[in-house]
């Protein structure tokens, strides 16, 4: 799905709205371990390693995605920004990219497409040996405890032209029976006001609790866990809020 996605993602979006919304946020959080080293898991396009990278951060991304750290390498080269881009999924970062980073950072709803609570351990296992001893992670999952108590399926729709190309994304949710939701993801084309393409991508989800995720950071070897509904730093509410956003420190 991402492969076939990368293309476009920098389209789906807004880059400069969503890093002036969130930086000052990230950057207090790593301020807070006095973090120098940063390891960005499932980068995507790699727009939050880059705009670290400028901000003096010595930054890595990470993708399972090999379309998506194309994009990403190419975004840092003309960002003009020095950063290490490697293709790795959950599970093998530690190996494919080192350990002692200050922070990791796991953003834009990734971890929710690892579909079991083991393989969820396996990965915040990976987490851990990529961090030095009270390192930090910072998540950023979809508050599925409200998607979940509203059975809420539609996400806002996201556009976004360029000359006289337009393109129109919507996503939306399918509650499978076994627990788990199909995440689809619509992108409509279209050149000079004429006919719209179209092309449908699905992939699942596993649409993560906090106290799913609490329980697992514990068990990973995590503590002082904080919750915020946004990337902004608003308070979590389990029923209203956007986001779930989480921090934590690698104990030992």
């Amino acid at each position: 799905m991402y492969d076939n996605f990368s293309s476009d993602y920098d389209r789906f979006v807004d880059w400069p709205g969503r890093l002036a919304g969130e930086l000052s946020f990230i950057e207090r959080e790593l301020h807070a371990v006095r973090a120098r080293r940063v390891l960005d898991a499932a980068c995507g396009t790699g727009m939050h390693a880059v705009a670290l990278a400028q901000r003096g951060y010595v930054t890595v991304g990470a993708d399972l995605s090999a379309g998506m750290i194309e994009q990403a390498r190419a975004n840092a080269v003309a960002a003009s920004a020095e950063v290490r881009f490697e293709i790795a999924g959950f599970g093998e970062l530690s190996a494919r990219v080192g350990s002692e980073f200050d922070a990791l950072l796991c953003l834009g709803n990734s971890l929710p497409h690892l579909l079991n609570p083991g393989a969820l351990a396996s990965a915040l296992a990976d987490f851990a040996a990529c961090l030095r001893p009270g390192g930090l992670i910072l998540i950023q999952n979809r508050n599925f405890d409200a998607v979940l108590a509203r059975h809420e399926r539609w996400m806002e729709p996201q556009t976004y032209r360029e000359g006289e190309v337009e393109w129109m994304f919507l996503r939306f949710y399918d509650f499978e029976p076994d627990g788990t939701l199909a995440f689809n993801l619509v992108t409509l084309r279209r050149e000079r006001a004429g006919g719209w393409s179209q092309r449908v991508a699905t992939t699942a989800l596993w649409p993560m609790r906090q106290s799913e995720l609490t329980a697992a950071l514990d068990e990973a070897g995590f503590g002082k866990v904080a919750y915020w509904g946004d990337m902004q730093g608003a308070p979590f509410d389990a029923k209203t809020s956007p986001n779930l956003v989480v921090t934590a420190r690698r104990l030992s």
